[in-house]
């Protein structure tokens, strides 16, 4: 079995390329303040803003060629700012930055983070994120969602309200498990960012808001998840063992009305306390994303704290 002290020697070696994605929001900064805390010293971390193209934000028939390359230079010179803030946050970190000019490169921000994201051959994006509602959501939108749904690798998000500190590393880490090898994944990868001394339990909810469905299929069903969870949980805590390392572990159930997994997985990071969320996510994409519908991209928007996406690779390569 593995001491204490080998697991501490192995943070941060999960993530080797990490790309911080910038903007002048407090999300930025509490992303900005997480990475340092997990990666600074442990990881190559490039810093990436994108400045935004002014034919995009003026309407056509009040600009002029002057009017636009002026906007374009005031927009550049913002992001030069953000990217200089960013810097004095990490002062003593060696950093590489890189800044996406919309107005020479096709495309939207998300499009932007994402190809910088590929061929600079990051294994984490990690950005900040602000929970939008109601007409809000669509007016705004957000660049998190997109970037989340299409990356080819894995993501940290850290939600601008998060309740958690971000200026040191997860003291309760939760894992939320679905039975799948892409949840042990995520398990796995997770265990080598926890410190010696942090926290760990895994969860895995049995979902009882069947309502469509008859009582005695209800009943066939979660007797079945009721094993599958049984056995994820103790696979999981088999895995901490194997790395000198104590997961406590609970089988979570839905409400019976009213309720669903994302919902359940948040009560209980919640209640426990927990400050980082760990989550496998499939990369499911088209059709079946629309049928299926995927319990990590909504566990995300209710989250208070930080989430630790883990993209099966595999999954992603064979959509």
């Amino acid at each position: 079995m593995a001491q204490a002290s080998s697991v501490e020697s192995t943070v941060g070696r999960a993530f080797q390329r990490v790309m911080l994605a910038i903007d002048d929001s407090e999300a930025t900064t509490r992303a900005a303040e997480y990475t340092k805390a997990l990666f600074a010293d442990r990881a190559t971390i490039r810093v990436v803003t994108v400045a935004q193209n002014p034919r995009t934000l003026f309407p056509l028939g009040a600009t002029t060629q002057d009017f636009l390359a002026s906007a374009r230079d005031e927009i550049v010179g913002d992001s030069r700012a953000a990217l200089a803030r960013i810097e004095a946050m990490f002062a003593g970190t060696k950093l590489e930055f890189g800044l996406v000019d919309l107005s020479s490169h096709r495309g939207n921000t998300a499009d932007a983070l994402l190809d910088t994201a590929l061929h600079w051959h990051a294994d984490l994006i990690v950005m900040g994120m602000r929970h939008h509602h109601g007409l809000l959501r669509w007016v705004e939108g957000t660049v998190s969602e997109p970037v989340a749904r299409r990356a080819d690798c894995s993501l940290l998000l850290v939600p601008q309200e998060t309740r958690v500190q971000t200026d040191r590393r997860a003291q309760r880490m939760v894992f939320a498990l679905d039975g799948s090898a892409c949840s042990i994944m995520a398990l796995q990868t997770g265990l080598q960012l926890a410190a010696s001394d942090t926290r760990l339990r895994a969860v895995f909810v049995v979902d009882r808001a069947s309502n469509a469905l008859v009582e005695d299929a209800i009943n066939v069903l979660e007797s079945a998840y009721l094993e599958e969870g049984c056995t994820a949980l103790e696979r999981a805590a088999r895995i901490c063992a194997e790395h000198g390392r104590y997961a406590e572990t609970a089988l979570l159930k839905t409400h019976r009305e009213r309720d669903d997994i994302p919902h359940a997985i948040v009560r209980d990071v919640q209640d426990w306390k927990g400050d980082l969320l760990v989550l496998g996510t499939h990369g499911r994409r088209g059709f079946e994303r629309w049928l299926v519908g995927s319990v990590a991209a909504r566990t995300v928007r209710l989250a208070d704290t930080p989430v630790l996406l883990v993209r099966d690779s595999a999954a992603t390569a064979a959509v």
